[in-house]
């Protein structure tokens, strides 16, 4: 549907089990457009910063909303994943702890993803 077009999209989930409707629509959001063969990173901040941990998209639940860990997976196959780092500092996080294909990085990164040419970047 989307491939072969040259952006990429960003999308940065700050929410977690805080508020699962907006932390499933960030996920929905990305693994939909990385199904559909579109540039994907996606940024876990704040509470969602837990889903870069093995087992943590599985505990996840919300009614009518795909499994966080199926959306997990979709994008991880095709896109990235990052981790904060000030987040996962702050949750005793660190490379060693989180899924495999899973990266931490900081706000330099970030800015460098969303302001490269064809980017579009969205915030949950």
């Amino acid at each position: 549907m989307l491939a072969g077009m040259a952006r990429t999209l960003v999308v940065k989930a700050t929410a977690g089990a805080d508020a699962p409707e907006r932390c499933a629509q960030a996920f929905t959001v990305a693994a939909t457009a990385a199904a559909a063969g579109v540039s994907v990173s996606l940024w876990l901040t704040g509470e969602s910063t837990w889903f870069a941990l093995p087992g943590r998209a599985q505990s996840f639940e919300l009614p009518h909303s795909a499994p966080l860990a199926e959306l997990l997976h979709v994008i991880l196959a095709t896109g990235t994943v990052t981790a904060c780092t000030q987040c996962a500092a702050r949750r005793d996080i660190d490379s060693g702890d989180v899924i495999p294909g899973v990266r931490i990085a900081g706000a330099a990164v970030f800015v460098e993803e969303t302001m490269a040419e064809g980017a579009q970047a969205l915030v949950y």
